[in-house]
């Protein structure tokens, strides 16, 4: 495997990190800024982006906007709202073919940083605000994508197990915010949330491509004017454990199929050294076809159209989903339970351990074929405060023992169980 390293540098309070290489065709470029998970701020980062995709200073409309990408020779722009344990993160995404394959007076690099550095430092403005027309469109996007999550059943349960699980906690909020306060974020106000956005945000700025450290700290300082006065940081999340006893949520609505949702809580994070441990454990619980969740659950006792466990690093927080038949609830609930008891037990067979190994092993060498996965790997660095580069964990994954997989189920406590169900009676 080719060890690929990301140089560290910084301007103007933003983190800088580059990987220099000729591995691609193409500049890869995120931009991370994240702020901590509130309900005071929450709608407003999320439908700041959205607003600012579509004008700038320069490009101050959508099509004159989307013309330059072309002139770019179709430069790929884009952006995401997403939550890494109790920070909201917006990351800015460009990708950019490189200046060798291609005859441009000038170079494409730095173009490229020329427009997302106005996109995110110079919006188009009116009156000292967001332009009315931008803000009333893209108020009713984020809308409808909130909506979307609550037609999808699948996604509403899984957020409402988590917004129930989490309710004393910032992490119960969805990064796109609260339907009922998108109508209060006027162009006005959205524009001063967006300029203390700007000021408060950890920004991190990567770069992967046929370029150098100081070539992209010079691009930053001509195209990214903040005014910022103090780096900013992650704080790990510490989890503590309790020995509580489990709630139960029930919740009908008109579905046919019903949604079994489990949250589950471990205090092993992204930093731990048990993190691999619990990547297994997970691994065999339920991310696989060959996981216990998938083959005792779904495949021999037919009690679930899907079954499947997802591990959040940055929390620690494990989520079960399942879909069921309304009246299979006690039965699968309880063939549930069984797993997680299972792997308490240490019963594990060599093959669980060898396939689990082996496909996050494969995830891992494939994430190198990848500019942008390589970032999203790397960004991990900074939100846990652990470097742990890609060769390390796969190393760890392949010291991990049954004895250690038991030792991670052990520190997993079930915290919430979420049905939801249908309105009908019997």
């Amino acid at each position: 495997m080719n060890k690929m390293i990301f140089e560290r540098g910084s301007v103007g309070q933003i983190r800088i990190h580059v990987m220099p290489t000729t591995r691609f065709k193409t500049f890869a470029v995120s931009l991370y800024a994240g702020i901590p998970l509130a309900r005071e701020t929450v709608t407003a980062t999320a439908l700041t982006p959205f607003v600012l995709r579509r004008g700038t200073a320069s490009y101050p409309e959508t099509t004159q906007f989307r013309e330059q990408l072309e002139r770019l020779y179709g430069a790929g722009f884009g952006f995401d709202v997403y939550k890494r344990g109790n920070y909201q993160i917006v990351q800015f995404r460009m990708d950019t073919i490189n200046d060798s394959f291609v005859q441009s007076e000038q170079s494409l690099l730095s173009q490229s940083f020329e427009f997302l550095g106005e996109v995110v430092t110079k919006p188009v403005t009116e009156s000292n605000a967001f332009r009315p027309s931008y803000v009333a469109s893209e108020r009713e996007n984020v809308r409808k994508k909130l909506e979307a999550i609550i037609n999808d059943k699948m996604r509403y349960a899984a957020e409402r197990c988590i917004e129930e699980m989490f309710r004393n906690d910032s992490y119960r909020l969805h990064p796109l915010g609260e339907r009922s306060d998108l109508e209060q974020n006027t162009p006005e106000s959205l524009y001063n949330a967006y300029q203390e956005w700007l000021k408060n945000a950890s920004l991190d700025l990567y770069v992967v491509g046929d370029t150098t450290l100081a070539e992209v700290e010079e691009l930053v300082t001509h195209h990214f004017q903040l005014n910022r006065s103090a780096f900013l940081g992650y704080e790990p999340e510490r989890v503590k454990l309790s020995n509580t006893e489990p709630r139960t949520i029930t919740e009908k609505l008109d579905v046919s199929q019903g949604k079994l949702n489990l949250g589950l809580r471990t205090d092993i994070t992204y930093g731990d050294e048990r993190y691999a441990a619990a990547l297994l454990y997970n691994g065999i619980l339920g991310s696989y076809p060959h996981s216990k969740l998938f083959v005792n659950v779904r495949e021999k006792e037919s009690l679930a159209y899907y079954a499947a466990s997802r591990f959040d690093g940055h929390k620690g927080m494990i989520g079960i989903q399942s879909g069921i038949e309304i009246a299979n609830y006690e039965k699968a609930l309880d063939i549930i339970k069984a797993q997680l008891a299972s792997l308490q037990a240490g019963e594990i067979s060599e093959m669980e351990m060898t396939q689990t190994k082996a496909m996050i092993r494969n995830s891992l060498l494939e994430m190198q074929d990848s500019a942008f996965e390589m970032i999203a790997y790397d960004f991990n660095r900074i939100l846990s405060g652990k470097d742990r580069p890609v060769e390390q964990l796969l190393s760890e994954v392949e010291q991990v023992q049954p004895a250690d997989v038991v030792e991670a189920a052990n520190t997993v406590r079930l915290d919430t169980i979420y049905f939801l169900t249908g309105q009908k009676e019997g």
